[in-house]
């Protein structure tokens, strides 16, 4: 049984939280050649509703959007997700969702 088909047996048993969705966008969005992408962003929108300070599902969901070139949307989910990863003290976090928007922003620019 692969990650994925694990994750949605949990899911299907209602066993739905934070770290499910997460998990299953994670394993989405590393299928080769982009085909679990729109997945991905399903679940870590999910995994976000669940959690709103889960900064980790921010930089993999802003990720996953502009693997699909939604650079509008990506940019905003890092604007959130640097927000949340500093309130929390992450700074790691906070650095790298910050370049992935200024790669959104000089793609919206073009």
């Amino acid at each position: 049984m692969s990650q994925i088909d694990a994750l949605e047996k949990m899911l299907s048993q209602g066993k739905d939280n934070a770290l499910v969705r997460y998990g299953l966008g994670a394993a989405y969005s590393a299928l080769p050649d982009g085909t679990g992408l729109d997945q991905a962003v399903h679940h870590l929108d999910a995994c976000i509703a669940l959690d709103p300070n889960y900064s980790a599902a921010y930089l993999k969901l802003g990720q996953a959007l502009i693997s699909l070139a939604t650079y509008d949307r990506a940019a905003e989910i890092f604007e959130r997700g640097i927000e949340v990863a500093e309130a929390q003290g992450d700074k790691q976090a906070a650095r790298t969702m910050t370049v992935f928007k200024g790669r959104c922003e000089r793609a919206l620019d073009h």
